[in-house]
């Protein structure tokens, strides 16, 4: 702002009369005056310009001055702004601590008197003008430091004899001997690894850093003879333990006595890179899965109209219609995964009760053929009656994956327990249902199941999609739940356990209710995939 620039002036009352009285009086500071009818007005003159002072009225209809300070003071551009109170009534001592704490510089009582008025209206107005040429100054000074600076800098460039050193100053950057005595170790090399300089002077670079290198160390040796340089990744472990991956330039000094090495952490890079990989296999799964869903959905139609022909036959009794009814069931479970194969189909209906002890069971009756013709034990306990309210579709193929995982895990005989109680999830203090399915076959190993999870990710080879158990942990978290996964090495065998926990708060304790017939428990119901643990 220059010195000869006029300052703004905002007056607020609700009175044009006032106003009006107030303009003539300040007419003659020479500076720009404001009116304002109302607090919102006011406003809106306060976010368009630069206001220096601000002359209100306390008694307002819509804000009173006291409230319209404090939203003026909220805004940071206006937290410095002086504000003046004018009163035309009494104000007690409660009244005025109440403005100064709403950011009032000062009171004038009516009757005003002009000159006390421009006087102090004057004082602040050239407050104003003063601080903003004041920061004009400090922004004029910041520039010139920072041009200057700036000169400083190239002057500084030009006596630099390692221009590529300078480049990557904040990469980690090591000098080591030919026996991996570090000999140098750089502010980058600190943040990246954190040892300290002092830390790490003499002793073993890559001991230290428990490096693995992509071939034998003595190759890369060699290398460095031949060429004088090496490029490749290294995986590293800094102090904390974190496993990192890094890029590495090796390069051997004229003389052969030492070797510089510069290190990039690319960790999060190849993260992203897999994350994108994973990605582009999900958008090509989605355009396979809709042209499967076209193209099996026509012979679905035509084979569903025959089996309702079929199961209304009257040549047929009670067994077949019954067998008939569940093969109608796998029927509309076919008809349902084309919908929702990669695409995560959600059914619009509204949940409903779902008996789980019914849905098992049904699910363990599809599953009957296999558990027998693999020579596996059923052990199966029921200690409570939960119904959830929920689709039937999604929880059926919930247990359906995991109980043909189990079985599938047993293809030389074994145990399988499927039990339901009523549990507790400590972690979050809620109250629920467990179901927990556990076989005695292979195992998983402990590096599997930190990944069991993951979309594509199988434990089964070629047999797998990798699918099922990430499509399973999606459908009950949506619930609430929490789908884990433990398995136990020992001498006389394996046991693994897939346990499932639906909170309280989408089921019934109620007994009678739970008894009730499961409209849910299955007709109709989830998609028959291909278990893939």
């Amino acid at each position: 702002m220059k010195a000869d620039e006029k300052v703004n002036i905002l007056m607020v009352d609700d009175q044009p009369a006032k106003l009006l009285s107030y303009e003539v009086i300040l007419a003659e500071l020479g500076e720009n005056l404001i009116k304002a009818n109302s607090a919102k007005e006011a406003l809106n003159v306060l976010l368009k310009n630069d206001v220096g002072v601000v002359l209100m009225d306390v008694s307002m209809p819509d804000l009173d001055g006291f409230e319209l300070a404090d939203v003026i003071r909220q805004h940071p551009r206006f937290c410095k702004t002086a504000i003046i109170f004018i009163s035309g009534v009494h104000l007690t001592d409660s009244d005025k601590l109440q403005g100064y704490k709403s950011g009032a510089v000062d009171y004038i009582s009516v009757p005003v008197v002009p000159e006390v008025l421009r006087a102090k209206i004057s004082v602040f107005v050239e407050l104003h003008r003063k601080t903003r040429q004041l920061e004009a100054l400090n922004t004029e000074l910041e520039r010139r430091v920072a041009q200057r600076t700036e000169e400083l800098r190239q002057r500084e460039e030009q006596f630099r004899t390692r221009a590529d050193l300078l480049e990557l100053a904040t990469e980690a950057i090591m000098v080591r001997d030919l026996q991996g005595r570090v000999q140098f170790w750089n502010k980058g090399a600190e943040t990246l690894y954190g040892w300290s300089r002092e830390d790490v002077i003499g002793k073993d670079m890559h001991e230290l850093l428990s490096t693995t290198f992509p071939m034998p160390r003595d190759q890369i040796d060699n290398l460095l003879t031949e060429k004088k340089g090496w490029l490749g990744n290294l995986v590293q472990k800094t102090r904390s333990g974190t496993e990192i991956v890094v890029s590495c330039r090796k390069t051997v000094n004229q003389e052969g006595t030492a070797i510089l090495e510069v290190s990039r952490d690319i960790t999060a890079q190849l993260q992203a890179e897999e994350a994108l990989r994973e990605t582009e296999k999900l958008a090509a799964m989605g355009r396979v899965a809709g042209i499967i869903a076209h193209e099996i959905n026509n012979p679905l139609a035509a084979i569903t109209n025959t089996l309702y022909l079929v199961r209304n036959h009257p040549s047929l009794d009670d067994t077949a219609r019954h067998f008939a009814d569940v093969a109608e069931q796998e029927l509309q479970r076919v008809s349902h995964i084309t919908r929702q194969t990669l695409s995560f189909y959600r059914e619009a209906k509204q949940p409903v009760p779902v008996n789980l002890s019914e849905l098992l069971d049904d699910v363990l009756e599809l599953q009957a053929r296999a558990l027998k013709s693999n020579h596996i034990r059923l052990d199966k306990s029921y200690l409570a009656a939960p119904v959830v309210h929920g689709f039937p579709v999604e929880l059926r193929q919930v247990f359906l994956n995991l109980i043909g995982n189990a079985i599938q895990a047993m293809p030389d005989g074994g145990k399988l327990g499927v039990h339901v109680r009523e549990s507790m999830d400590w972690e979050g203090h809620r109250h629920g249902t467990a179901i927990s399915i556990l076989d005695t076959g292979i195992g998983i190993h402990p590096d599997d199941v930190k990944r069991l999870f993951q979309p594509f990710f199988s434990t089964k080879s070629t047999k797998g999609t990798g699918l099922g158990l990430w499509i399973s942990k999606g459908i009950v978290q949506k619930y609430d739940g929490a789908l884990t996964c433990r398995t136990l090495h020992g001498p006389t065998g394996n046991v693994t356990c897939f346990r499932v926990f639906l909170p309280v708060s989408g089921a019934s304790a109620n007994p009678a209710e739970a008894s009730k017939p499961a409209e849910t428990s299955g007709r109709r119901s989830a998609p028959a995939m291909q278990p893939t643990r």
